[in-house]
């Protein structure tokens, strides 16, 4: 097929892209970059005011522990399941995935059920004399981390084992059989093999738990406010939509700078410096 005739298929692609996706953003953008005074002072004005930069920074240290968590529990849970039987593989992906065909609000209710001053954990502290009265685990960020991990644990753990499992066995155990121990062979051939999943993986968690909105909602409340229930506040409470897009814009830049960031850090662990995002 010739240049230009690729170049034409891509042309209804590249309208919807411009119509739907780049003119709006622009136009939401715009005004924030350009408001009264001189360009991005809105930006600044954010970072100086000590209450926005206290979110930013909450829901940036959220989304970290999350990405961490979700990465020490679902990297060894993918290679578990990777080398199972198919039948059980199937079974146990499907046990993973199962979570995610729940709404999220009904997750997140769960979870009020489960951390509440009335919950299942405070009363069994107080049943075992662990506690003299009901511990705040509800609107804090440990329930939010708890709630986003529940989250998002189930794309980490699908993304890796899709990569694990074209991993041939054999790899392991010619580890192995020149001196290596299991747990070093793991982390010189399996865990390079699988960066591609995991860096994926570890994209979509982040991203995901800086931008959910419902989790944080329900399960911070509004004392223990995200980058996203920002937004709502200020679009739909106080009608100020410049502000919206300051926020919009911030999480945009920060979601760029972790896709290079992963990819900075999968080109240090593989020599082969590919960019799987």
């Amino acid at each position: 097929m010739k240049k230009s005739s690729a170049w034409i298929m891509l042309v209804p692609g590249l309208v919807i892209l411009l119509v739907c996706l780049a003119i709006p953003l622009l136009r939401v953008l715009a005004p924030s970059i350009f408001s009264e005074g001189y360009p991005f002072q809105s930006y600044v004005e954010f970072f100086k005011d000590e209450y926005y930069l206290k979110i930013f920074l909450r829901t940036v240290k959220i989304a970290v522990i999350t990405t961490a968590v979700c990465m020490v529990g679902g990297i060894p849970t993918a290679y578990f399941i990777s080398r199972c039987d198919k039948k059980w593989r199937g079974l146990l992906l499907a046990a993973s995935i199962f979570p995610m065909m729940t709404n999220s609000v009904i997750r997140s209710f769960a979870w009020i059920n489960i951390l509440g001053s009335n919950g299942i954990i405070n009363k069994f502290l107080l049943a075992l004399g662990l506690a003299d009265k009901p511990m705040k685990l509800l609107y804090t960020d440990f329930a939010i981390i708890i709630g986003s991990i529940y989250l998002f644990l189930p794309l980490m753990i699908v993304t890796v084992t899709g990569v694990m499992e074209n991993i041939d066995d054999d790899m392991m155990e010619a580890a192995q059989s020149l001196g290596a121990a299991r747990m070093e062979a793991f982390m010189k051939v399996i865990f390079p093999m699988s960066l591609p999943g995991i860096i994926v993986g570890g994209i979509l968690v982040f991203t995901g738990t800086l931008t959910a909105y419902t989790t944080p909602q329900l399960l911070g409340g509004n004392s223990n406010m995200v980058m996203a229930t920002l937004i709502y506040q200020r679009a739909m409470s106080v009608s100020d939509w410049t502000g919206a897009s300051v926020i919009a814009f911030i999480m945009i830049v920060v979601t760029l700078a972790v896709i290079k960031g992963f990819n900075a850090l999968a080109a240090r662990l593989d020599r082969r410096g590919e960019n799987y995002a």
